[in-house]
């Protein structure tokens, strides 16, 4: 004969179930907040502010000093990693690992359009900065863009880079590799490239650039600063054209 389940049974595998369904409705909830956020994260205002203990303006000249308002805007003529007139009228700095899928996808997909609508006609600078939150394969990439920078290819060399990268993860980034992107690029010393490679004032420019980033804030990237105006991850064009264009009053 058959025994019937018991009462006290049913009610813990009710209770069960209800716990589960909880449980799955909080993760369907907290999925869509995540969405959402990406999906409408806006500029905020950018309170880029050095500290005291970090004064990088103190190692250049008179002529080369940021403006105290906007410390995170260089401003130098003839900078290696910046396109764009010094005196244009919007400038825009960019913060990028370049083992970052995102950052690819805005240097692959945005960047040519920026450059053409904005940068060729004298209107915008973007001024890049590296950082190294990936481990030492980041920081490797970034000494390697800096070299090629030394030889007036850094925009090349970035190019190069991330058309190859995956669409997806953080590519390894050994020397053979980051070598070819600098052939790639047109580098052409090549010898000096790869003694640059191996340069402890690029290694140590790099970690400096990683760490007054982190003292602004900045904890991902792509990220960006437009105007003053703080925005981070793989924005669609639109909203880097909705940001220059009230800038340039247009």
């Amino acid at each position: 004969m058959t025994q019937a389940t018991p009462t006290h049974h049913l009610q813990a595998r009710l209770r069960r179930s209800r716990m589960a369904i909880v449980i799955l409705a909080v993760i369907v909830v907290f999925l869509l907040i995540v969405v959402v956020a990406q999906a409408t994260r806006g500029a905020t205002p950018f309170a880029g502010v050095q500290s005291d203990d970090h004064d990088v303006a103190s190692t250049q000249s008179e002529a080369q000093q940021p403006n105290q308002q906007t410390p995170y805007i260089r401003g130098i003529e003839g900078d290696p990693m910046a396109i764009g007139d010094v005196d244009a009228p919007v400038v825009m700095v960019e913060w990028t690992d370049y083992r970052c899928p995102f950052c690819a996808v805005f240097t692959n997909e945005t960047l040519p359009r920026l450059v053409q609508e904005y940068v060729d006609k004298g209107l915008l600078r973007i001024e890049f900065n590296d950082v190294a939150f990936f481990g030492e394969d980041s920081l490797s990439a970034a000494v390697a863009a800096r070299a090629a920078a030394n030889q007036g290819k850094y925009l090349d060399f970035m190019e190069a880079l991330y058309a190859d990268a995956p669409e997806q993860g953080h590519p390894d980034m050994p020397r053979e590799k980051l070598i070819g992107f600098a052939e790639a690029a047109g580098v052409s010393d090549m010898a000096k490239f790869q003694s640059d490679l191996d340069s402890p004032d690029l290694y140590e420019a790099v970690q400096s650039s990683q760490s007054q980033a982190q003292q602004w804030g900045i904890q991902g990237v792509p990220a960006f600063v437009v105007a003053g105006q703080y925005f981070s991850g793989a924005q669609p064009l639109e909203t880097f054209r909705q940001l220059i264009d009230e800038q340039l009053g247009e």
